[in-house]
């Protein structure tokens, strides 16, 4: 295989892989709306039911998420963890 060919395909590879990463970054939630971890590979959404009652059940164990906080999966287990992610992916703590 040629240098040009080596370039080629390696280019070809870091795009796929830099286009999925940012087109997994985003979240769109919505309000009005449930997001759900069910377990390793089972999210759902939902849209919540929009009764008074539901609503003040819902926050009477929830928690604000702090800012900077980083969601992530190892070997099947959702964590969370304070910190930044740069655009390369790297963490840094605050």
């Amino acid at each position: 295989m040629t240098k040009v060919s080596k370039t080629l395909i390696f280019t070809a590879a870091f795009a796929v892989i830099a286009t999925s990463a940012f087109s997994e970054a985003a979240w769109d939630m919505k309000a009005g709306m449930a997001y759900v971890y069910g377990g390793p590979g089972k999210m759902s959404a939902m849209a919540m039911a929009p009764a008074e009652k539901n609503h003040e059940a819902m926050m009477k164990n929830a928690k604000k998420v702090p800012e900077n906080t980083v969601f992530f999966m190892d070997n099947g287990t959702l964590y969370s963890t304070s910190g930044r992610l740069d655009p390369t992916g790297n963490f840094y703590v605050n």
